[in-house]
């Protein structure tokens, strides 16, 4: 027991964990893989095919040297480190995710290498490397085992003497079963010539795998030392120790290198040196980030980076394992200081393909067959899906999502670094014609010519590293290419058929500059590579973030109230973050803002109160306040201009200088007390390993392990508070699982147990996230909306931005998209939502045929109300609402015609109406989707509608704002005053409807029928509504109550009141008058609507307390003066309100000017004020009256010379008004009186001369006449006070509405 303390004593601190060996059991002999005939079933499952029948029985078809067979571990040492508990079936599966491979003498036999990594359940990780070769196969039962299934197999299929292909199940191509990554001349030399296996003529080789464990993920020290373990069992003499010296070695005497400092160590060849970033630098990244560009090229790898950053799902694919490690690590790496929070598999075994299915974000890499094609591939869903095919250079991106900021200086920032070290930012080249794997993407030249054909020859001599090994195998080409005398070189060695190592005297020990060798000399190009490009990405986000810290609300006392209150806490401020960025970087900024790695990354920084602060974010926080110092811009000032990285060089010394200057160096291999004898060397086999010296470590239990061992300790103890998953709280484990939205829980499956009840499980968890999240979703779009919380925490008037409102409902329909592809039988259409809505379409069309009768309606009619007098109700119909989608020219595929139905139902507030429709047919849903699936769970399904419901207590414009381009049908109705005769007119009527998008020009209606439909493109909003008639007839008079105008897509209907006379002689003799607009509620009688709509936009909240002004000015009742003024105050308060929004919700001006509570009343009330309007014989008398006089007195004033003595600017406003007057007067259009007064009230406002004219009136003898004593408007005091109130308009830049400016010719 004594042993596997002082094993595990040292864990935390050792540079790795365990040593462990895979292959085959020569014991139990060939077992078909149990996982392979389980994805069997999966994939029958899938299929809809009876599993149990398609997993049963042997896979003849397959020639046995493709099929899979079970691998074991066969040793690992030590036995357990308590740190890192071995997990058995996960490492297995990891280091041999297809199985065992066989192959014969006539087959590609390189060895290959591979990383993995394996996420625990509290979110850390442990990294696997994996060095696997053949070896031969010399047990003669595993032989004949082998010959008997090939004449089985023969015997099956006695047409195929060749390996037949693989079975064509459609999702096999995921899962190819055996590695066939042979090169095309060796398969066929063994499909013709050699024709399969037969014992007595050939021989068998079998893949063994070599796998270090590790904490950290030194990826070249692991990769050098396996190769070189492999050499030593390779090579013509054994090596100078037995190879548990140096398992030992590297287990129990080499530490981690400490923070900030270097360390060497010994393989069995050659010294190793592997460095690790201080406390201040970017954390340890080892994967070559070079090699990840270079196979995507610079533009798809910003845009993956983009996808990754918004939470999209992200499925890699290529042949080969570790370029799949590569490039998941690399943009992992990339995102500092954020973290992936959701699945992260970067290599998905076969047997866990139902992943795929998982209806939350993801970063999952699948390995693909060679020559399969990508259509072939049948994804669950693919609505949000960043498809990245690594092999052939190839990104595909969902729909519309927002670019990432400065992405032309950013790509030209990142192909400038790439430059420096010869990598041509473009990436992927056509496959050169050199028998490889893989292809070369555009070759490579390094800076130094003369280290090239060293690193070149070392590449060939050293053979173990030569051969088909990705990343590696791509740098021996690139270096190959271009000098000639090596590529002959190269080619001669492979068509002769010498070993390479033949070559050995030529390189020597080619020493690079300062004694490195050439390996070394690569190694360090690809380290300051890699931190130099993730500087530039770093840079980024400490420019955009730079004030990140003053949004962020620390409202909780203590960490432990903080947890418990964690859901219901407003973390950031995320409006006043978003006001104070620069326009281009909106639209990605509101979205990233949403994440989950945001979240969690703003939650770190409010537990940093009370606890250590997160590694990640100590060195983030540490970079801005460095910026800070250096950077003389007020933090207020932002710019959207791009901003270099300025400490490339720094970045890259500090590694240099590291990797120069080594500052520890272990204990050298040595050796052990052990049995003499028993590993003989044999050229070729790996030797079993004496476990007993293996299993203990040094008992001197050497300085470092002691010394550091309980700083470590210490350290992780607190690393594991931090983490806030620690599972010894309670408290804490239970908030932190609940306030990580599902994603956490599912991080990683779990490898080892795959029963299908196991899976059932994994699926219920789905679902229970899946409504979770429609919860949170859905509340959240309440709140921002109502505006409520962001009240509670003293912002003022809170509204939400344009911007974040499209950015919750982009997340909404992403959420409906996950839930309908969640559980799908067949897939079908890159949009599951949209293809069920098809399907329903044509089960309703068939029995709409076949009810040739009148068709019943499918859910409830409209009821008609007060407020829709006049327009007949439209129908609630989800097959409607779909046609009018699918006439709509401008999307052009399914997801974007499921975004926009949703955002359609939304508009209408019939989105859960809808989906309930839907999912009554009952008999439709069970056939798309299987038992376990979210739409056929029925409580959460019924839980989720509720949720949905909720949504119709706000109005959203979401479909007619973004839709801004579309043709839309709109019914006009005029509705006169019925008690009159008057209904009834000879003349022709005309309307202009105009909105917040533009007008519909003139429509003439039908006289006497007062309805028309017509269309034109999207108007947005509606804001007036021009009404007139041309004079014609004997009854040229018309009292018209209101106009309403429905858009007859989206169903919301317009109100424009007038209540007034159009006609010569009557009322104030107007022809057309321009009626302003307001949004009818829809179902006036369904009360509970109407209490919680979203207050409107225009409307100041303290209009709802006061008397309406049109009422005031009603009959018989005379406002007060103190009314008059309150009236006045409140309109010019809304005008300044609307300037301080953001320009995209501002609503219309024009209501604030001239609507019920508007500008325009609240001044004509003040003038009426003790007018004497009523003369002999009831002619009325107008205000417009009284100005007209004004200005003929002044005209004639002016003539006449009395004007001479005042002063010139007087004279000045003087001309001004009268030029106007006569401006509106000679308009060819027929406004009456009042519209005129109207028309000088919103130039005056417009041009800023309203309170220069109003001294002039008053001034004006005419004033004496026409006024009461008492009146308002010669009262010298409250005139002035108008003024000072009128003059806080000259802030603002007031425009006109076209409607209301037409024909004034100034």
């Amino acid at each position: 027991m004594s042993g596997t303390n002082a094993a595990s004593g040292a864990a935390p601190c050792r540079f790795a964990h365990y040593f462990v060996i895979c292959g085959i059991d020569t014991e139990t002999g060939l077992e078909p893989d149990e996982l392979a005939a389980l994805y069997q079933w999966l994939e029958a499952d899938r299929q809809g095919r009876d599993p149990d029948t398609a997993a049963a029985g042997e896979n003849f078809e397959q020639s046995p040297l493709k099929r899979t067979f079970k691998s074991k571990v066969l040793a690992h040492y030590p036995e357990n480190v308590e740190w890192n508990p071995f997990d058995q079936d996960a490492v297995n599966m990891l280091c041999m995710p297809k199985g065992l491979s066989f192959r014969t003498q006539a087959d590609s036999r390189e060895p290959q290498f591979h990383s993995f990594l394996i996420t625990r359940e509290d979110g850390s990780r442990t990294y696997g490397f994996v060095h696997t070769f053949y070896e031969e196969v010399t047990s003669p039962q595993i032989c004949s085992a082998m010959q008997t299934l090939y004449q089985m197999h023969q015997a099956e299929n006695p047409s195929s003497a060749t390996p037949s292909s693989s079975s064509s199940s459609s999702m096999d191509s995921l899962a190819s079963s055996l590695d066939e990554a042979d090169s095309p001349s060796s398969s066929s030399c063994r499909s013709a010539a050699c024709g399969g296996y037969d014992a007595s003529r050939d021989t068998l080789y079998v893949s063994k795998a070599l796998c270090l464990i590790t904490p950290m993920p030194f990826m070249h020290g692991c990769r050098r030392f396996l190769s070189q373990m492999h050499r030593a069992v390779t090579a013509a003499s054994p090596p100078p120790l037995p190879l548990e010296s140096y398992v030992h070695n590297i287990l129990y005497e080499v530490p981690l290198p400490p923070p900030g400092r270097s360390l060497k160590f010994h393989g069995v060849y050659e010294p190793i040196v592997c460095q690790r970033p201080g406390p201040g630098e970017l954390p340890l990244a080892d994967f070559p980030l070079g090699q990840t560009f270079t196979l995507l090229g610079v533009e798809n790898l910003v845009q993956l980076f983009n996808c990754t950053l918004l939470e999209m799902q992200i499925l890699l694919y290529s042949q080969d394992y570790q370029r799949l490690m590569t490039v998941a690590e690399g943009i992992t790496t990339l995102l500092f200081p954020f973290q992936w929070q959701h699945v992260y598999v970067p290599i998905l075994p076969a047997s866990l393909l139902h992943f795929l299915d998982a209806p939350v974000p993801y970063l999952m890499g699948l390995q693909s067959k060679e020559g399969t094609d990508r259509s072939k591939l049948e994804l669950p869903q693919e609505a949000n899906l960043c498809f990245v095919d690594i092999d052939n250079h190839c990104i595909e991106l969902p729909e519309d999502f927002p670019q990432f900021p400065n992405k032309p200086e950013f790509i030209q920032e990142l192909s400038e670094v790439l430059l420096r070290y010869g990598i041509s930012p473009v990436g992927g080249a056509p496959p050169t014609s050199v028998p490889t794997t893989t292809t070369t993407p555009g070759s490579v030249s390094t800076r130094h010519p003369g280290l090239k054909s060293q690193q070149a020859l070392r590449e060939l001599e050293d053979d173990g590293r030569n051969g088909n090994l990705g990343g590696e195998q791509l740098a021996v080409l690139e270096l190959l290419q271009g000098n000639a005398t090596l590529e002959r070189l190269q080619a001669l060695a492979k068509r002769t058929g010498v070993r390479v190592e033949a070559l050995r005297g030529v390189g020597g020990e080619g020493e690079g500059q300062g004694g490195r060798t050439a390996v070394e000399e690569e190694e360090l190009r690809n380290a300051k590579l890699n931190v130099q490009l993730r500087e530039v990405f770093a840079s980024r986000f400490t420019t955009m973030f730079a004030d990140y810290e003053a949004f962020v609300i620390q409202s909780a006392p203590d960490l432990e109230s903080w947890l418990t209150n964690r859901e219901q806490m407003h973390n950031f401020d995320k409006a006043s973050f978003l006001s104070d960025q620069p326009e281009p970087y909106l639209p990605f900024l509101s979205h990233f803002i949403e994440t989950q790695m945001f979240a969690t990354f703003i939650d770190n920084k409010i537990m940093s109160q009370w606890e250590e602060k997160e590694p990640l974010l100590r060195v983030f926080d540490g970079r801005i306040d460095k910026a800070r110092l250096y950077n003389v811009r007020a933090p207020s000032l932002r710019s959207s201009n791009y901003q270099r990285c300025t400490v490339l060089k720094e970045s890259a010394q500090a590694i240099e200088q590291r990797l120069m200057k080594i500052d520890h160096t272990a204990i050298h291999p040595h050796l052990l007390d052990m049995k003499i004898g028993q590993g003989k060397y044999e050229q070729g086999f790996f030797p079993k390993l004496q476990s007993d010296v293996l299993s203990v470590g040094p008992t001197n239990n050497n300085r470092w392990s002691s010394r550091t061992a309980t700083a470590q300790r210490r350290k992780d103890r607190h690393r594991q508070q931090t983490e806030h998953l620690t599972l010894d709280n309670d408290l804490k484990e239970k908030y932190m699982q609940e306030a990580r939205s599902l994603g956490k829980n599912l991080r990683q499956p779990k490898l080892s147990d795959l029963s299908p009840a196991v899976i059932a499980q994994t699926n219920w968890k789905f679902v229970e996230g899946l409504l979770k999240e429609c919860r949170m979703k859905t509340k959240r779009m309440l709140v921002e909306k109502m505006g409520r919380e962001a009240v509670e925490l003293g912002h003022g008037e809170a509204n939400i931005t344009g911007l974040e409102e499209n950015t919750l409902i982009a997340s909404l329909c992403d959420l409906l998209e996950r839930i309908w592809s969640h559980g799908l039988q067949v897939k079908q259409g890159k949009s599951a939502l949209w293809s069920h809505l098809l399907h329903y379409q044509a089960r309703e069309e068939k029995l709409e045929q076949q009810q040739a009768e009148s068709p019943v309606s499918n859910g409830p009619e409209r009821r008609k109300s007060e407020s829709s007098i006049g327009m007949p109700s439209l129908r609630a119909s989800v097959m409607q609402d779909m046609r009018h989608i699918q006439s709509m020219g401008e999307i052009k595929t399914d997801v974007g015609r499921a975004r926009a139905w949703i955002r359609l139902s939304l508009e209408k507030k019939l989105l859960s109406q809808h989906l309930k429709q839907l999912l009554t047919r009952q008999a439709l849903t069970k056939k798309l989707y299987k038992r376990y699936a979210f739409l056929r769970c029925e409580e959460e399904k019924e839980q989720f509608l509720f949720h949905l419901l909720s949504l119709n207590t706000v109005d959203y414009f979401c479909f007619t704002s973004v839709f801004t381009t579309i043709m839309i049908p709109y019914r006009a109705v005029i509705i006169p005053i019925k008690k009159l005769s008057n209904a009834m007119t000879t003349s022709n009527p005309w309307v202009c409807v105009s909105g917040e998008l533009g007008d519909s020009g003139v429509r003439q209606i039908t006289k006497n029928i007062l309805e028309m439909t017509f269309d034109c493109q999207n108007l947005g909003k509606l804001t007036t509504v021009q009404l007139g008639h041309d004079n014609s007839g004997l009854l040229a008079k018309w009292l018209v109550d209101c106009v309403m105008v429905r858009n007859e897509i989206t169903g919301h209907t317009y109100k424009f009141p007038c209540g007034r006379w159009l006609g010569k002689g009557v009322d104030d003799g107007s022809l057309e008058r321009v009626l302003i607009g307001e949004l009818a509620l829809p179902n006036a009688d369904e009360d509970f609507g109407r209490g919680c709509r979203t207050p409107d936009m225009q409307h100041s909240p303290g209009q709802t307390r006061r008397v309406s002004i049109t009422s005031m000015g009603g009959r018989g009742y005379k406002p007060t003066s103190a009314q008059i003024q309150e009236a006045i105050g409140e309109a010019v308060n809304s005008i300044c309100k609307h300037f301080h929004k953001p320009e995209k919700e501002r609503g219309s001006l024009t209501i604030l000017l001239c609507g019920e509570v508007g500008l325009v009343g609240a001044l004509e009330l003040f003038f009426h004020n003790g007018f004497k309007s009523a003369r002999l014989f009831q002619k009325t008398v107008f205000v417009w009256d009284f100005v007209e006089k004004a200005v003929a007195y002044m005209e004639s004033a002016d003539q006449m010379g009395d004007m001479q003595e005042t002063a010139e600017p007087l004279g000045l406003t003087c001309v001004s008004l009268c030029h106007y007057v006569s401006a509106i007067n000679s308009s060819p259009r027929n406004i009456g009186k009042d519209g005129k007064f109207q028309l000088l009230v919103c130039l005056g406002a417009r041009d800023r001369l309203l309170i220069q004219w109003l001294p002039l009136l008053v001034e004006c003898p005419v004033i004496q006449r026409m006024y009461e004593e008492s009146a308002l408007l010669r009262d010298r005091t409250t005139v002035n006070a108008l003024i000072a109130v009128l003059q806080t308009l000259h802030d603002f830049p007031i425009t006109l509405e076209a409607s209301l400016v037409k024909g004034i010719d100034l």
